[in-house]
């Protein structure tokens, strides 16, 4: 989070390109969204796992970085594919998360507008199980969970492509009035997400994926992509932003 974050400060500063970052997670790491109260975590059963926890700068619900690759893209505010505003930027990148999914021969579709059920979704602090507009799909389920931030001059859209695993296995690190609500959850995400393996019969990896989305990317956005390293600028801005916000306890552990 501290990298995507100095990314999108020096984007802002003028001195980075627009960059799609392709990542994962070790060890594996439960992220809040940005208003998510940190009660929401059982934090004994997150140690036990020997899991993390950190606070996006993005809103949404708690997502499990596990088996997944994490994509971000970070632009001004006035690139042709990031302008206009949160659901007009989102459609166009998303057209290059299907491009990416196609490439991987996951026949994934973006849903429309989503009817909400307060009920259910003020007892489940899980991103894949709350329904989002436009969300990328494979027969029904949710494949793909995104957020945005818009700052000034600057535009941060992260996402998590689950690959393989239990995708109901979040709710062991979350705080439910009883197991059985636990379970009922957990057998209610997976009834409503998936992953890349599931949706082909195959295990498929990550360097094959970040491949499969550097070619859906280029395409779909009709940009071409140039492998890089951090600069010393954002290396030394990403220990800023661990260290200062979130590496510490008033940012990831608020309510």
């Amino acid at each position: 989070m501290a990298v995507d974050e100095a990314i999108l400060e020096a984007v802002q500063n003028g001195t980075s390109a627009p960059t799609l970052r392709l990542y994962d997670w070790d060890p594996a790491c439960l992220s809040l969204g940005y208003a998510q109260s940190i009660d929401d975590v059982d934090e004994k059963a997150l140690s036990s796992h020997g899991w993390e926890v950190v606070r996006r700068p993005t809103g949404g619900r708690a997502i499990l970085h596990i088996d997944e690759l994490t994509y971000s893209v970070i632009g001004p505010d006035d690139e042709a594919r990031l302008a206009g505003g949160v659901k007009e930027s989102y459609l166009r990148l998303s057209s290059a998360l299907l491009a990416s999914l196609d490439s991987l021969s996951v026949a994934a579709v973006r849903e429309g507008k989503k009817e909400r059920v307060p009920s259910q979704q003020d007892e489940n602090p899980v991103c894949f199980e709350a329904p989002s507009d436009y969300e990328i799909t494979i027969d029904g389920k949710k494949l793909v969970g995104s957020a945005q931030a818009r700052r000034k001059k600057g535009v941060l859209q992260h996402g998590s492509l689950p690959l393989s695993g239990d995708i109901g296995r979040i709710t062991q690190v979350l705080t439910y009035k009883s197991d059985e609500l636990r379970e009922k959850i957990a057998e209610r995400v997976r009834s409503k997400a998936t992953t890349v393996e599931n949706a082909l019969g195959r295990t498929v990896g990550w360097e094959e994926t970040a491949a499969a989305f550097a070619k859906g990317f280029s395409e779909a956005l009709n940009i071409s992509l140039v492998e890089g390293e951090l600069s010393a600028e954002e290396i030394a801005s990403s220990e800023k932003w661990y260290r200062e916000k979130y590496a510490n306890p008033s940012w990831t552990r608020r309510n």
